[in-house]
């Protein structure tokens, strides 16, 4: 039986401040840098794939 989601505390003073802070300083990353970037997760996902083997 699964257990229970608690429920999300709600944030207040420094630490909402905080939070809204460190939400907002997202990084843009370019179409290409993306694009290399998912080129290369699919490489080492392939490449751990191959080395590994399921038995069910």
């Amino acid at each position: 039986m699964a257990r229970p989601i608690r429920e999300t505390p709600i944030l207040y003073g420094e630490d909402a401040e905080r939070f809204v802070k460190e939400m907002e300083r997202v990084e843009a990353i370019s179409p290409e840098a993306r694009a290399a970037y998912q080129k290369k997760q699919e490489h080492q996902f392939k490449e751990i794939s191959k080395r590994i083997t399921f038995c069910w």
